[in-house]
C-alpha cells in the first residue's frame, strides 16, 4: 500500500461535474489500495471574485490588517472546494473527510498574503488514514503562531500539496492540472512545443522562476529539498484509465541525469509578462548603495529580480533591478521618497511594458555558445535586450514587452526545441 498525494487545479474544480468526476479518479485509486490524500484549488475564478469584491470596497488598501482580512477572504475558496469534494467521494462510496489548513495544522509564518510554512501536523490526518478514510486538505493556506489564518501566494496550493508529500514521507506526487505534462515553451505561444516525459527538478525550478505557470516556484523546491517524487498529469484524461498507465503519464520531475545532460543542452523556453524595470539614475558609486537601495525595497516585501549596475563615471552610476508588474508603482514611490535624500540620486524611472525570457538546460553545463546562439538568434530579429542574466542552467534577459512572442518563437526554433531527442523519451 503506497500513500499517494493527489492534487487538482481550479480548472480540474471548475464545477460539480468536474469535481464528480475528480471524486471518480481519487477512489479509482483508493480502490487500488493506496492511501489518498487530496489538496484541491478554489473552484476556478473564485479567488479572483473574493479578491474582487474586496477591491471594490478598498481598491488602494496595503497595510498589515487589510492583508489579512485579504487572507480571510481568500482561504475560503478552497474550504468550498474541500467540502464539496468529500462529499463527491462519500457519494462514491469511500469515507472522506476534509480538513481546512488550520485544522490539520499547516504552521506559516505571519506574512499574509505571501506567507511561507514552517512545519505539518500529519498526527490527525494519518489517523484518519489508518481508519480507511480519504483524506482532503485546503491548499494555499495555513494558520500562524497567532491562529490567524494565512494564505500561500498564487499557486500556493501545489506547495501544500509538495509540503504534505514531504511531511508524510509519501511515495509520490500527482500534480494534476489543465495541461498533459510541462512543456518546451507555452503552447499557445508556439504551436510545436513538445512535452517533456521527464525534466530535472533544477530544470523545473529555472522554468519555474522564470515564468512558467505549470508549478509554482515553492512547490518545486519543497520537492527538491526533500526529495519528494513528483509528476504533472492532466485531469481531463479519462477518469477510468488503466491506473498504471496514469501513473506512467504526464512528466517526471526527477533528480539530474548524467545521460540527460550530455544530449539536452536546452530544454525549454520560458518568459514572463509580470516583469517591470526600475532604475535609479546618477546614484553616488559608494560602498553600501546597493543595500541602501534594496534594503528599503525588502522591508517592503517587494521580492527583486534581475540587478545591474553600471559602470562608474565622475563618482555616479546608474541601477537598474526588476521586480513584479504589480509591485512596481510602490517601488518607485517608496524610493523616490529616498532619491534626494538617503540614496543622494538624481532621478527614479521605469518601465511596467517589460518580459523577461529565458533559456533553461542542465546541459549548458557541458556546451559551449548557447549565449551566443541566444543573442545571435535575437540580434536576427531586430530584438533589442536590455537587461541579461545567467546562471550554471539559464541565461535570462529583458526585452520589450512586444516582442516577447516573437522571441520565444525564434528561440524555440534556434535550440531545435520541435525536434524529439533520444533523451526526452521514456
Amino acid at each position: 500500500m503506497a500513500l499517494i498525494v493527489h492534487k487538482y487545479g481550479g480548472t480540474s474544480m471548475g464545477s460539480t461535474e468536474r469535481i464528480a468526476n475528480v471524486a471518480k479518479r481519487v477512489a479509482k485509486w483508493h480502490r487500488a489500495g493506496h492511501q489518498m490524500v487530496v489538496v484541491p484549488s478554489a473552484m476556478s475564478g473564485e479567488t479572483n471574485r473574493l479578491l474582487g469584491l474586496a477591491k471594490e470596497l478598498a481598491p488602494a488598501k496595503t497595510t498589515a490588517a487589510y492583508d489579512r482580512e485579504l487572507d480571510m477572504i481568500a482561504s475560503t475558496g478552497e474550504q468550498v472546494s474541500v467540502g464539496l469534494l468529500s462529499i463527491a467521494l462519500q457519494a462514491e462510496g469511500l469515507e472522506a473527510v476534509s480538513f481546512s489548513g488550520w485544522q490539520v495544522p499547516i504552521k506559516t509564518n505571519s506574512a499574509h498574503t505571501k506567507a511561507r510554512i514552517e512545519s505539518i501536523d500529519d498526527a490527525r490526518v494519518r489517523a484518519e488514514l489508518a481508519n480507511g478514510k480519504v483524506v482532503i486538505i485546503t491548499g494555499f493556506q495555513g494558520v500562524d503562531a497567532n491562529n490567524n489564518i494565512t494564505t500561500l501566494g498564487r499557486g500556493g496550493s501545489d506547495t501544500s500539496a509538495v509540503a504534505v508529500a514531504a511531511a508524510m514521507k509519501a511515495d509520490e506526487c500527482l500534480i494534476y492540472t489543465d495541461v498533459d505534462g510541462v512543456y518546451t515553451t507555452d503552447p499557445r505561444v508556439v504551436e510545436d512545443a513538445r512535452r517533456l516525459t521527464r525534466i530535472s527538478f533544477e530544470e523545473m525550478l529555472e522554468m519555474a522562476s522564470l515564468g512558467s505557470k505549470v508549478l509554482q516556484i515553492r512547490s518545486v523546491e519543497f520537492a527538491g529539498k526533500y526529495r519528494v517524487p513528483m509528476r504533472v498529469l492532466s485531469s481531463f484524461t479519462p477518469w477510468d484509465i488503466d491506473i498504471n498507465e496514469e501513473a506512467k503519464s504526464g512528466t517526471l520531475i526527477t533528480f539530474e541525469d548524467e545521460d540527460n545532460m550530455e544530449q539536452a543542452v536546452v530544454s525549454g523556453i520560458a518568459f514572463n509578462r509580470d516583469e517591470a524595470k526600475v532604475s535609479l539614475l546618477g546614484v553616488p558609486d559608494t560602498p553600501g548603495i546597493a543595500f541602501r537601495i534594496l534594503g528599503s525595497v525588502a522591508d517592503a516585501n517587494i521580492d527583486v529580480d534581475m540587478i545591474i549596475q553600471n559602470l562608474s563615471k565622475d563618482g555616479l552610476t546608474d541601477f537598474s533591478f526588476t521586480v513584479h508588474r504589480n509591485d512596481f508603482a510602490k517601488t518607485v514611490d517608496l524610493l523616490k521618497e529616498k532619491v534626494a535624500g538617503e540614496l543622494g540620486a538624481k532621478e527614479v524611472t521605469g518601465d511596467a511594458k517589460i518580459c523577461k525570457v529565458s533559456v533553461v538546460g542542465i546541459g549548458m553545463r557541458s556546451h559551449a555558445g548557447v549565449a551566443s546562439k541566444m543573442f545571435r538568434c535575437l540580434s536576427e530579429e531586430g530584438i533589442n535586450i536590455q537587461m541579461i542574466s545567467t546562471s550554471e542552467i539559464k541565461i535570462s534577459v529583458v526585452i520589450d514587452e512586444k516582442y516577447m512572442e516573437l522571441a520565444v518563437r525564434a528561440l524555440h526554433r534556434a535550440f531545435d526545441l520541435d525536434q524529439e531527442i533520444a533523451a526526452d523519451k521514456v
